[in-house]
């Protein structure tokens, strides 16, 4: 991964905007990472991964849950259940 400090990607924003449209250009501020630039075609990437892994898990655990017997009604209970 490139990496700019931050200093750099404010002086030289349009480069830094040009870099991170090939590979994700990694930010840093006194030597640390800060943050990260990418394209918007990587994060909606990143971002539709992330949601498909929530999906699947979602499903996965609803799954369970109705083997092992829980119901709409019993999660109804136990989420308004304050003790």
């Amino acid at each position: 991964m490139k990496e700019i400090a931050a200093r750099d990607a404010k002086n030289r924003f349009g480069q830094l905007l040009d870099a991170a449209q090939s590979t994700p250009v990694r930010v840093t501020k006194m030597g640390r990472p800060v943050g990260v630039m990418m394209s918007i075609q990587h994060y909606e990437r990143l971002r539709g991964a992330a949601w498909e892994r929530l999906t699947a898990t979602m499903d996965a655990l609803g799954e369970d849950a109705a083997g092992s017997g829980l119901t709409e009604t019993g999660l109804e209970a136990l989420l308004a259940d304050e003790s």
